[in-house]
């Protein structure tokens, strides 16, 4: 599996989110996710991890050993850039 697929699935599940994927080892296993959606808003992070979760499906338990997360609504990512 490689980033691209990872974000494809993601995307799918919250066609409204931004999403930036990286492979952390290069080995198709390991990734980081960035996730920004209105979804989020009033969600703990648990919460919105499961979203995420939920939008990879079979291929989190098959194909993803490692997937680290961050998830932010659109006003806590445009905070963070400033």
């Amino acid at each position: 599996m490689d980033a691209a697929e990872v974000q494809a699935l993601i995307e799918r599940g919250l066609p409204e989110a931004r999403v930036e994927v990286i492979d952390t080892t290069g080995g198709g296993d390991h990734f980081e996710a960035l996730v920004v959606s209105e979804r989020f808003e009033g969600k703990g992070l648990v919460e919105r991890h499961q979203i995420v979760y939920a939008a990879l499906g079979d291929a989190m338990r098959a194909r993803v050993h490692a997937l680290a997360l961050k998830t932010l609504t659109p006003a806590q990512y445009q905070a963070q850039r400033r």
